[in-house]
């Protein structure tokens, strides 16, 4: 039973290392955060090398960037009625960061270059908790690196792209099951950690200016192929009698990561309002499975079943005047979990967020932008149906309320 319980450990930490995105919010610029996030057809900023990297060819200043740091204050509350307890998870703060450059080129050609961080958080539950055979805490980073080249065909057209580097490293704990402890009575648990996991893939994008007001855009960001190699496990608090079955080993997994298909459109009413609409497309369906290969020979197969899910953006932007320009958005954003896998280190559901935020013009080159988040997910009640002991599946889960504010200020400079 305990290795069998040692092969779930391993399952649950590249679960949440290569779908931390079950949760995530997106925090890939400030401008667009304001705006519902959205930008794929919201040419202003060197941003748009994340959102539309086709869109980098119609700015207009020669060189222009940006960089900011969005902190995430989340809170997970998750109560279970039947059997009258309730938890309360103490999350650290996390602090996702964006930089971006743009170099015009020439007339028709420009490149750039991204760093962001789209996965990264952390939960922490307190110690032997009810959910503490599936975790006690986990911390998870990550980094993008995309360099891009886009292309100007005419007045109308350009189109860009270029290959995405992802590095990511995760630290989880939890305990081994229920019961079981030391002499000292404390219960036993295994902390696993793995740093240097790599993904390749690529960003395409489109954008098309129809009018002198409208403006569409197409992006792609392929899925990618999270390879991670001999991660390792600390085994604590063990009784005697099974030191012997808990010898530290490694272990291999290939994880997938989500295509995603983004549409979006602008339409300038006046010489001071715009209003923006993004539609995203997420494939979880690439993540049917995760199977696990260890050092010792033992092999973990574990159904996960997600569905492909969606995303709605809106977005409007004010220019108050020539220092403040003023924005505001909404979008719905689908959860990819199935009924009956509820875990609580991805503990998302629908969501409802709300945006806003404003640039400062300090001068004609530099400028500050701010931006808020607040995501309110719907109240869910559900569970985990898959973790097993003695054979049986030990069904986990309760209602849980879940919410986070996301504060984000940046820079952005351009001549």
């Amino acid at each position: 039973m305990m290795k069998r319980t040692y092969i779930s450990v391993m399952a649950v930490l590249i679960t949440a290392c290569a779908y931390a995105g079950g949760y995530r919010v997106a925090l890939q610029g400030q401008k667009q955060l304001a705006m519902g996030h959205t930008g794929v057809a919201v040419i202003n900023s060197a941003e748009s090398v994340f959102f539309n990297p086709g869109g980098i060819s119609f700015l207009e200043k020669k060189v222009t960037i940006s960089a900011g740091v969005s902190p995430v204050i989340s809170n997970i509350h998750l109560q279970n009625s039947r059997y009258g307890w309730s938890e309360k998870a103490d999350n650290p703060v996390a602090t996702p960061f964006n930089v971006y450059a743009a170099v015009k080129i020439n007339d028709w050609m420009s490149a750039g270059i991204a760093v962001y961080t789209p996965y990264g958080s952390g939960v922490e539950y307190p110690k032997d908790w009810e959910g503490s055979h599936l975790i006690n805490n986990i911390e998870l980073q990550s980094i993008y690196i995309q360099p891009t080249v886009s292309f100007r065909i005419n007045d109308k057209l350009s189109i860009g792209g270029g290959p995405i580097l992802a590095i990511g490293s995760a630290n989880f704990n939890r305990n081994i099951d229920r019961t079981t402890t030391n002499a000292e009575g404390e219960r036993a648990n295994v902390t696993i950690d793995d740093s240097g996991v790599t993904a390749w893939g690529y960003s395409l994008g489109l954008a098309f200016r129809a009018t002198d007001d409208l403006t569409l855009g197409v992006s792609y960001k392929s899925e990618m192929k999270m390879k991670a190699k001999d991660g390792k496990a600390e085994f604590r608090n063990l009784p005697s009698t099974a030191l012997g079955d808990f010898d530290n080993t490694t272990f291999n997994a290939t994880l997938p990561l989500p295509a995603e298909l983004a549409v979006g459109a602008s339409y300038t009413i006046d010489e001071k309002w715009m209003v923006a609409f993004d539609y995203n497309r997420v494939y979880w369906d690439a993540y049917e499975s995760l199977d696990v290969f260890f050092s010792n020979g033992q092999e973990s197969h574990n159904p996960r079943n997600y569905k492909n899910s969606s995303v709605y953006r809106f977005g409007l932007q004010y220019i108050a005047s020539e220092r403040f320009t003023l924005r505001g958005g909404y979008y719905y954003d689908e959860s990819p979990v199935q009924p009956g896998y509820f875990a609580p280190e991805t503990p998302r559901n629908d969501s409802n967020n709300f945006t806003g935020g404003l640039t400062v013009n300090i001068s004609e080159r530099f400028a500050i932008d701010a931006a808020f988040l607040y995501i309110h997910f719907d109240e869910v009640d559900a569970t985990y149906d898959h973790y097993q002991e003695n054979g049986q599946n030990v069904p986990f889960g309760g209602t849980y309320k879940n919410n986070a504010f996301v504060p984000s200020i940046g820079v952005s400079y351009a001549f």
